[in-house]
């Protein structure tokens, strides 16, 4: 707990990226995405939305998809998988073809449980699905937390070993949904690939995220999404 509070009073206080939160790009059949989150979703940690996983997402998947890729963001730092259904609601994006969310982290620093941030992340996925029309929710892993380098430790070690085991709980419940999947992702967080704060990404981190999201989309989602559209027309 005292280095919780101590990390907070520590780590400064960076801005969400500037520039548009919606856009087209690429060539072809018209995809419409959407993407959900916190501050990862926002682009803390670099100065425009095109160095952050909003632009590298929808640049990599029009490529990977060969499709033109509608794109709109809805993102907001500091909030939780129940906090983004909120924002979400209050934002009423267009409608989409694929939802991305970006969740996780707050609930891991709020000490929100494994099975209420899973439940919270079901309303969303619920809710995309319903009200948005989305045909397919794809939810980001957590973020390796224990290799954060603005935490000390043991702080490190506890929010990672918590951030593992809701990421795992995750998993398990996307795993029983066709409409949701939980996105396979690599990625090591050495100092000089993360924001100058030690805790959100730099933009090498947001273009490996976005270069792993967009080739999970163009090979597992998107073509289930033109098969079954193609079936019930």
């Amino acid at each position: 707990m005292a280095q919780g509070l101590w990390t907070r009073r520590r780590v400064p206080v960076l801005p969400e990226a500037a520039g548009p939160r919606k856009g087209m790009v690429g060539q072809g059949a018209q995809l419409r995405l959407l993407i959900v989150g916190d501050s990862s979703a926002a682009g803390v940690g670099v100065a425009r939305q095109e160095q952050a996983l909003a632009g590298y997402l929808s640049r990599e998947l029009a490529a990977a998809a060969c499709a033109r890729v509608h794109w709109q963001l809805v993102a907001r730092s500091g909030i939780t998988s129940a906090q983004a259904l909120l924002l979400a609601r209050q934002a009423a994006p267009a409608r989409a073809d694929v939802a991305v969310a970006v969740l996780g982290v707050n609930d891991v620093v709020g000490q929100v449980s494994a099975s209420r941030a899973v439940a919270a992340r079901e309303a969303l996925a619920d809710w995309l699905l319903g009200t948005v029309g989305a045909r397919h929710v794809v939810f980001s892993p957590l973020p390796p937390i224990h290799q954060f380098p603005a935490l000390p430790q043991p702080l490190r070690w506890v929010a990672g070993r918590d951030a593992r085991r809701h990421d795992a709980a995750m998993a398990r419940w996307a795993a029983q949904r066709h409409d949701v999947s939980h996105a396979p992702m690599a990625v090591t967080l050495r100092p000089e690939v993360m924001a100058h704060d030690g805790f959100h990404p730099g933009e090498p981190v947001y273009r490996m995220c976005g270069q792993a999201l967009a080739a999970h989309i163009a090979q597992q989602v998107w073509p289930r999404i033109q098969i079954n559209k193609e079936t019930t027309t």
